[in-house]
């Protein structure tokens, strides 16, 4: 599903609510469609059993989808207990089943293993890529390749509820965690074996679930091409940029970052600082060292016209 050919120059970040049953890449390409926007990129894909919060960056925007990327995450995940399964999911083949018989006390301490500053080995069903392909190929040929355990940070994981078999989490994690790895070990520790059976994502970074929109919303908007209430519906492109220190750039400096120059700031050292312009439009992102401020992602000022095109300065 494409665009139209005079799709429009959208730019900003959409918090989505991914429904169940459709792939990250799937809804990406119906929200683009939906908005007709020239450029769009998810930031951290959800399987397709999986919902929840789904930031999608349009147009100068995607440049600085690597910082929600690269940030915490926090789900709802429900654990069904005595069945593991190939994909450590609903949808993986049944690989055991076992009585489950461990006390309230043995989860607990379980989970205490799992928590804090911990390595992980990948699943074999992940992007992560050995030997220029992704490690899902191999799994789906039943071939098992080596793969490295993997520094990561549970910062809180939290039993909500339990019955016989399933049991009810909040996991908050970082970058790089793997929700349903997390559950497949939890269920060797207790010695049952266990899946994922639901998973929901409820923050990325700075962003909460109580923000998300729906495709839904979206559908009816477009029906009606209201296209600037769909355009209402958007974050600010520095919205994920939360927590990095800031530089409000002079017109000299502003002009000789924008040319790919370097400048002189007084300012302390700094290897992210977002640039603004002395109108407030943001500009990028660069770093400082000893005083002196390089770029590293810059924003394409002339494709934010008509918006900033009352202010020549910021195309000089």
């Amino acid at each position: 599903m494409r665009a139209r050919k005079n799709a429009r120059p959208v730019h900003g970040i959409l918090l989505l609510d991914k429904p169940l049953e459709v792939s990250s890449n799937g809804i990406l390409q119906r929200v683009r469609w939906l908005y007709q926007a020239q450029k769009a990129g998810h930031t951290g894909a959800l399987d397709p059993m999986a919902s929840g919060l789904l930031p999608i960056c349009f147009g100068e925007a995607t440049k600085f989808s690597q910082f929600l990327l690269d940030t915490d995450k926090t789900y709802q995940v429900t654990a069904t207990f005595g069945i593991r399964t190939t994909t450590s999911d609903a949808e993986g083949e049944v690989v055991s089943e076992k009585a489950v018989s461990f006390s309230d006390a043995q989860l607990a301490a379980a989970m205490q293993q799992l928590s804090g500053d911990i390595l992980q080995v990948p699943t074999m069903f992940s992007a992560l890529k050995y030997q220029g392909q992704p490690l899902y190929k191999y799994a789906r040929q039943g071939i098992e390749v080596p793969r490295e355990a993997r520094p990561i940070s549970i910062y809180r994981f939290e039993l909500l509820s339990r019955t016989a078999q399933t049991a009810d989490f909040i996991v908050h994690c970082s970058k790089g965690t793997y929700i349903r790895t997390l559950i497949d070990d939890l269920g060797e520790l207790l010695g049952c074996g266990a899946h994922v059976s639901r998973l929901h994502r409820v923050q990325v970074g700075p962003f909460q679930a109580a923000q998300m929109v729906t495709p839904q919303q979206l559908e009816g908007l477009n029906e009606q091409q209201d296209w600037a209430a769909l355009d209402a519906l958007l974050l600010p492109m520095d919205a994920g940029l939360q927590g990095l220190p800031s530089q409000v750039l002079d017109a000299a400096q502003q002009k000789a970052i924008m040319h790919g120059q370097s400048c002189q700031v007084a300012a302390a050292d700094a290897e992210v600082v977002k640039l603004y312009a002395e109108s407030g439009q943001l500009l990028g992102i660069g770093e400082i060292v000893s005083g002196e401020l390089s770029s590293r992602r810059l924003i394409n000022l002339a494709a934010l016209a008509p918006t900033v095109a009352d202010d020549s300065s910021l195309l000089a």
